[in-house]
């Protein structure tokens, strides 16, 4: 499948726009909004829930006041067949990270979420890569200023004109 070039770009968008994305048919890994394909996402909320299973995952949930986004931070790295074929020293490093952003991740806190666009149970979800503890208190109105500033400029503009 040819894709955009944002496709494998982390994407800013707002918990209203995640959450209307639509699942491609053809490539579960693929979402849709408005026609274009994406499959990586950022977004700025707090912190209102947060599951933690002590090397399984970290389940945690940000409101950006448009809506709430379900977050998953994988924890079990180090025991998962899916890391197996990676490089021990890369796996370690990858887990040091995903226990220190687990850690960083605080009910009331702003956290800066990048990762997979994913669904589970029919539920739209970050797969979480990389999680920011945001200090400055404008970063979610920042936030917000500039998906709507990209909506406008570029996802509506690249939905509409064919990819070549």
């Amino acid at each position: 499948m040819d894709h955009h070039p944002l496709y494998n770009t982390h994407v800013k968008l707002l918990a209203f726009d995640l959450l209307t994305l639509t699942q491609t048919p053809s490539d579960p890994t693929s979402f849709s909004r408005n026609g274009l394909l994406l499959s990586r996402a950022e977004a700025v909320g707090t912190v209102t829930s947060r599951d933690l299973k002590p090397n399984k995952f970290l389940r945690f949930t940000i409101d950006d006041g448009t809506g709430c986004v379900s977050c998953i931070l994988w924890l079990n790295h180090l025991t998962s067949p899916y890391f197996s074929r990676r490089s021990p020293p890369d796996v370690r490093l990858i887990a040091s990270m995903a226990t220190r952003f687990a850690a960083d991740v605080s009910l009331g806190a702003v956290a800066r979420v990048r990762g997979k666009i994913s669904s589970f149970r029919g539920e739209m979800q970050i797969t979480v890569t990389d999680v920011v503890i945001e200090r400055d208190p404008n970063a979610e109105m920042l936030h917000w200023i500039e998906c709507m500033r990209l909506a406008r400029k570029v996802y509506n503009v690249v939905a509409t004109a064919p990819c070549k």
